[in-house]
């Protein structure tokens, strides 16, 4: 069984000795019940993982001496979702998800058809929401990243930010092309729609933009769920994990 893992995300690779404090020290002593000479990792969101042996546990967090140090490598090709807002906390579903099989980055989508709207009080809380999502996914699923949770687009901002990615990839179900027919490229974006859909207008300006429109499967998916299959088939295809 791997061991559990716990963020601090001003872990340095120097240090031999460290402390695990705050939320996630208090978590690892008062409910994981961490014991002196047990193995926990320390990882900092940004690769590092930190193997320790605990050598002090307090009510407000663990002592613990570093055993081993390595940098993880990243993920190839990196995977941006580009996620339309949802309602019923679909949307963080699909953050959680996605997180768990390794999306390196996120962008809140305000989309045409989106019924949940995000106004600039909403969207500082909305993305804390999703940051959050975001750090206790990685947790679970043991990764040494963290995705980076981007602020919010609008479909016009959308559409101008296609060209600073290699590849865009739109899941639409209209699309001819399959997605495991795609030659991945090293940089890519995975647009997912609203419950209604992406307009006409949308598809046009992001295809005109740069994007490609692809097919998930003969079936209509949720938001919750289209970016995950896409991840899944995007890393089987490319061998992004092995």
């Amino acid at each position: 069984m791997t061991l559990p893992v716990f963020i601090d995300l001003d872990a340095d690779a120097s240090a031999e000795y460290l402390t695990l404090d705050g939320p996630e020290g208090r978590h690892a002593a008062t409910v994981m019940r961490a014991r002196p000479g047990e193995l926990i990792e320390v990882v900092n969101g940004r690769g590092l993982r930190i193997r320790a042996e605990v050598e002090e546990v307090t009510p407000t967090g663990l002592s613990l001496r570093a055993v081993t140090t390595v940098q993880d490598p990243q993920s190839v090709p990196h995977v941006t979702i580009i996620q339309a807002l949802a309602k019923a906390g679909r949307d963080e579903m699909a953050v959680e998800i996605c997180t768990e099989l390794g999306a390196d980055a996120f962008i809140p989508w305000q989309a045409d058809r989106s019924i949940v709207r995000w106004n600039s009080q909403k969207a500082l809380k909305g993305e804390k929401k999703w940051r959050d999502q975001a750090i206790a996914a990685a947790k679970q699923s043991r990764r040494s990243y963290v995705p980076e949770v981007k602020s919010v687009m609008k479909s016009t901002e959308l559409a101008r930010a296609i060209d600073g990615y290699s590849q865009v990839l739109i899941c639409h179900e209209t699309a001819t092309q399959a997605i495991e027919d795609v030659d991945f490229g090293m940089d890519i974006a995975v647009v997912v729609g609203p419950e209604g859909g992406i307009s006409d207008a949308e598809l046009a300006a992001f295809e005109e933009a740069g994007a490609t429109a692809v097919s998930l499967g003969p079936h209509v998916l949720r938001a919750s769920t289209a970016g995950a299959v896409a991840l899944a088939a995007i890393s089987i295809v490319s061998g992004r994990h092995r």
